[in-house]
């Protein structure tokens, strides 16, 4: 009898080790795979396991979260003629001052705000944003509470002069669009996705950037010039009824 006790202590403790070592031993495995009585022998070693496969995850999240690229976002999508219209206005008064900048112009019918970043890296991770955005709908609806969001976009600025984008106006819709873009955020990372950035939530509608364009820092263009779009600094271009929410690569074709 003494035999077989010994035995089957081993046993167990190597199917223990085994259990650990597998991927996410960070949940409670006594309670996954009904290991409902553990030997006193192995605790301190199943422990000393435990710590070990932890602190390994947490270095991989470091590491996952140093290698994030964004890849995919949601998007509100800007479809008002009048703001589409008066943008196309801007672009070209600034393409007349220098052609050169024509290809760093955001297209027609690409005029968004974005809402949320995220990675999302296979086809399985696309259905489970797909099912993040169809779950946000409800949290949505609460936060509007039966009532509209006009979301009002007045004025130019730009990010370090890289990039041009007409600023959304302060008013009372700044706190509910705050509201969805954290539910957003908590949506998705609670599926699991690796969404949001470092720096804080800021909705604008980007009409251009240099990034599009790399060969005209070789042609001597660095950044954009305030004279470029001067007389549109306080411009009103018009109001957006929000009404959908895009799943957007980043990537894939138009």
């Amino acid at each position: 009898m003494s035999r077989k006790s010994e035995m089957s202590e081993e046993l167990e403790g190597k199917v223990l080790d085994s259990l650990i070592n597998m991927p996410f031993a960070t949940i409670d495995i006594k309670d996954d795979y009904e290991i409902t009585d553990i030997p006193q022998v192995n605790s301190k070693r199943s422990k000393e396991n435990e710590l070990i496969k932890s602190d390994q995850i947490k270095k991989r999240k470091k590491k996952k979260q140093k290698d994030y690229q964004p890849n995919y976002f949601l998007s509100i999508p800007i479809t008002n003629k009048k703001i589409t219209g008066g943008i196309k206005i801007l672009q070209n008064a600034i393409i007349q001052q220098d052609e050169r900048l024509a290809k760093a112009m955001v297209g027609d019918g690409s005029f968004h705000s974005t809402l949320l970043v995220m990675q999302l890296l296979n086809e399985d991770e696309v259905i489970t944003g797909i099912d993040a955005l169809l779950e946000l709908k409800p949290s949505i609806e609460e936060i509007l509470k039966g009532k509209h969001l006009i979301l009002p976009f007045q004025g130019i600025d730009t990010f370090g002069s890289q990039v041009g984008f007409v600023k959304l106006a302060e008013g009372d819709h700044i706190k509910p669009l705050l509201e969805i873009a954290e539910a957003a955020k908590r949506t998705f990372q609670e599926k699991g996705i690796l969404a949001g950035e470092n720096r804080s939530f800021k909705p604008h509608l980007t009409f251009m950037k240099l990034s599009k364009a790399p060969v005209l820092r070789k042609k001597g263009v660095k950044k954009i010039e305030l004279g470029l779009y001067e007389k549109f600094i306080n411009h009103r271009f018009g109001e957006e009824m929000f009404y959908r929410i895009d799943l957007c690569s980043m990537l894939k074709e138009k």
